[in-house]
């Protein structure tokens, strides 16, 4: 038949949501013949369309490699102690500090949900077709010496610099060596104007210690680091008193098993 060949043929040209819809516009065809063709082709077409926006979107928070890759800025949770500014978090969901070339900085104890409401920007960037990139901080110091050794530094530093999003999480986690801050410092100068999302425990006072481990803590290549970060940076305090991580673990589920339906946290 004529309608059977021509859905082998939209498969054969790999597209499958039109095929898929003209099988269903076949097997409903007293609600469908009521449509003009236009309509008709319009609806293949629409479903052919989102089929490859959704798999796009997969693609691009696949390659991001997000630690939480189901986080999202919905699921975000805005406890008073947290005190988070839920109008700031939605205004960088729009993406709009990306355009702008500006950074987020996410400081806070450990345990108090930076890297999930990092991932969670990421995720929003991605569903607006941003490119993202999510590392650790260890694994990038890894990468960066990996590729020192096999000489292609510059083939690292020109990946890093092409994707819209950097997200480095455990930022300055422990303190660089001297090697490490020059490479840091190609690393941000790479990604002037473009955005970076940092999530550390440490204020940016205490950075310029952890950059440079000598005891010049004002030495040229931290102020240099800082000078391309903090100046065109949100500054966001993640606090909590109790941990999300302690605050979504199991003994903290059964407490509140035991002390009723009230969700109260003791």
């Amino acid at each position: 038949m004529i309608n059977q060949s021509t859905i082998e043929l939209l498969r054969a040209m790999k597209l499958p949501a039109m095929a898929q819809e003209l099988e269903k516009q076949i097997k409903d065809s007293g609600t469908y013949s009521k449509l003009g063709f236009e309509e008709r082709l319009g609806l293949m077409v629409d479903s052919e369309w989102n089929r490859r926006q959704s798999n796009k979107l997969i693609h691009y928070i696949r390659g991001a490699h997000f630690s939480e890759p189901a986080a999202s800025i919905e699921a975000i949770e805005y406890h008073e102690d947290r005190k988070l500014d839920k109008a700031q978090i939605l205004r960088f969901s729009t993406c709009d500090y990306i355009n702008k070339g500006h950074n987020i900085i996410l400081k806070g104890a450990s345990g108090n949900g930076k890297t999930y409401i990092a991932c969670a920007l990421g995720n929003a960037a991605c569903r607006k077709f941003y490119s993202v990139r999510y590392i650790r901080m260890p694994e990038l110091l890894d990468e960066l010496a990996i590729a020192r050794s096999a000489n292609e530094s510059h083939k690292v530093l020109k990946a890093y610099k092409k994707v819209d999003l950097l997200i480095i999480d455990e930022w300055l986690i422990r303190k660089l060596t001297q090697q490490e801050s020059l490479e840091i410092l190609e690393l941000a100068e790479a990604r002037i104007k473009k955005s970076i999302i940092f999530c550390t425990q440490y204020e940016t006072a205490g950075w310029y210690s952890r950059i440079n481990a000598t005891e010049d803590a004002e030495a040229p290549v931290s102020d240099a680091i800082m000078d391309r970060i903090v100046h065109d940076s949100y500054d966001v305090a993640v606090e909590g008193k109790i941990s999300m991580r302690e605050r979504h673990g199991l003994n903290h589920s059964e407490a509140e098993s035991a002390g009723g339906s009230d969700g109260t946290v003791f």
